[in-house]
C-alpha cells in the first residue's frame, strides 16, 4: 500500500503541486498515488507545460458527474470514499479550494488523516463557494500547509490547533521562479491572431471568471466599462462562462479588446510576463503577477491575498460598487509600472519544506493530529465521568 494519496482536479493545482510531486518520486522514504479527481477533463492533463514539469500520468482517475457543483461534489466525495476503502493511505493530500477538496469528507468518513496544501486563507466573502470549501477542510484536516503566519493566524482565530497548522511559504513561488526561462517560449504556442493583434505595443492582459462576477450584470459591466476605458490593446482570455454571459447581457468590448478562448498556461505565462499590468478576478493570477513584479489591478470585493496590497503591487477594483470614473484605476495601475516590490509569497523552498514534513510525519507515522492533546483550548467537559 502507498502512503500517501494525492487528490487534484484542476490544471492550476496539478503546476503549484508539481515540485512537490517530483520531489516526493525523487524520496525513496515515502511513496504516493496521484489520482486525477475529474473536476476538470483529464485533456487537461495533456498540457505542454505538465510534459516541461515532468509531471506524471495520474495512477488514478475518477468519473464524476459535473453537471452542477452539487453533482460534482457529491461524486467527489463518493468516489473517494470507495477509493478508500481498498486503498488505506496514511494520509490523503488535497490542495486549493475547488470542488475537488470536498472529497476530504470521503477520507474522513474513513478516519484517514487529511492534508490541506493551501489552507487557512480566507477572503471572509460568503458568496463564494470556495470560501466554504476552505473552512470546510481546513476544520476537518490533520495537517494544514498554510503559505504565511498571516494565514495561520486565520486558522487559529478560527479554533484550528496550533499542532495542525505548519507555515511553508508558497510553492507557486518555486515554480515562478524555476521556470521563468520557459515562458519566454510561450509565444511558439500562441495563435497568430494573439501575435498579431499584439506586434510590437505594449498590452494588457486581462481575465475573468468569478461567478459573483460575471452572473451579475452590474458587476460584469463594471468590468467591461473597465476595459473599454484604456486605450491600449488588451488580450482577454475568457472562460466560456464568462463569453456566454457578456452575450446574454448584451454587453460589447471596444476593438481594442481582443476576447480569446483559455490559454495554456505557458502562453498566459508569457503574456502576464510581458503585460504592462494585468486586470483580473483571479487570486492566482494576481499573486503570480506579484511574484513576476507585474502590476495588477485585482477585481475583487475581497481578497483572500491581501498581501498584493500591502506591497503594493496591485489596486483594488471592487465590481460590486457604483463606479464612474474607471479612468482612475488604470492611472494608478500605470504609476506601479516599473516600480519594484519584494514578493511576499515566500523564498522558493516552500515544496521542499512540504515535503520534507510529509515523510517525517509518514515515516513516524504521526498524521492524526485530533487526538485530545491536540486541541488548543479546555475541552475537558466532553470527556467527564
Amino acid at each position: 500500500m502507498k502512503d500517501l494519496g494525492i487528490i487534484l482536479g484542476i490544471r492550476p493545482d496539478v503546476i503549484r503541486a508539481s515540485k512537490i510531486i517530483r520531489l516526493l518520486s525523487e524520496n525513496k522514504n515515502i511513496t504516493y498515488d496521484f489520482i486525477w479527481s475529474g473536476q476538470h477533463y483529464s485533456e487537461n492533463m495533456k498540457d505542454v507545460f505538465f510534459k516541461q514539469l515532468n509531471v506524471p500520468k495520474p495512477d488514478v482517475e475518477f468519473e464524476i458527474d459535473t453537471t452542477n457543483d452539487a453533482s460534482t461534489v457529491s461524486s467527489v466525495i463518493k468516489n473517494t470514499f470507495n477509493h478508500l476503502e481498498n486503498n488505506k493511505y496514511k494520509a490523503v493530500v488535497f490542495l486549493g479550494d475547488t470542488n475537488t477538496v470536498m472529497g476530504s469528507i470521503g477520507a474522513a468518513q474513513h478516519n484517514i488523516p487529511i492534508v490541506h496544501i493551501e489552507g487557512c486563507m480566507r477572503s471572509y466573502d460568503w458568496r463564494m463557494p470556495e470560501e466554504k470549501y476552505r473552512k470546510t477542510i481546513d476544520h476537518l484536516s490533520d495537517r494544514i500547509y498554510a503559505y504565511l503566519d498571516s494565514y495561520k493566524t486565520q486558522g487559529l482565530n478560527e479554533g484550528i490547533s496550533q499542532d495542525i497548522i505548519k507555515v511553508t511559504g508558497n510553492p507557486i513561488v518555486d515554480i515562478i521562479q524555476e521556470n521563468q526561462n520557459i515562458f519566454d517560449s510561450g509565444h511558439e504556442s500562441l495563435d497568430n491572431n494573439v501575435l498579431n493583434f499584439i506586434g510590437k505595443n505594449e498590452f494588457l492582459l486581462a481575465t475573468s471568471h468569478r461567478r459573483e462576477n460575471i452572473l451579475n450584470i452590474d458587476s460584469l459591466n463594471n468590468i467591461i466599462n473597465l476595459f473599454n476605458s484604456s486605450d491600449m490593446k488588451i488580450v482577454f482570455p475568457a472562460g466560456y462562462k464568462t463569453q456566454e454571459m457578456l452575450k446574454s447581457y448584451d454587453l460589447k468590448l471596444n476593438s481594442n479588446v481582443l476576447m480569446i478562448d483559455p490559454l495554456g498556461y505557458l502562453e498566459f505565462m508569457y503574456l502576464l510576463k510581458n503585460s504592462t499590468f494585468v486586470m483580473s478576478d483571479s487570486g492566482t493570477v494576481v499573486e503570480e503577477a506579484c511574484i513576476m513584479n507585474v502590476p495588477s489591478i485585482q477585481m475583487r470585493y475581497s481578497t483572500e491575498r491581501p498581501e498584493v496590497y500591502d506591497v503594493n503591487a496591485s489596486i483594488k477594483f471592487d465590481p460590486s460598487e457604483k463606479i464612474s470614473d474607471f479612468q482612475s484605476y488604470l492611472d494608478k495601475a500605470m504609476k506601479l509600472v516599473d516600480t519594484k516590490w519584494a514578493q511576499p509569497f515566500g523564498d522558493g523552498k516552500a515544496s521542499d519544506n512540504i515535503v520534507d514534513d510529509l515523510v517525517e510525519l509518514s515515516e513516524s507515522n504521526s498524521f492524526h493530529k485530533h487526538n485530545k492533546e491536540n486541541y488548543s483550548f479546555d475541552i475537558s467537559n466532553s470527556f467527564k465521568e
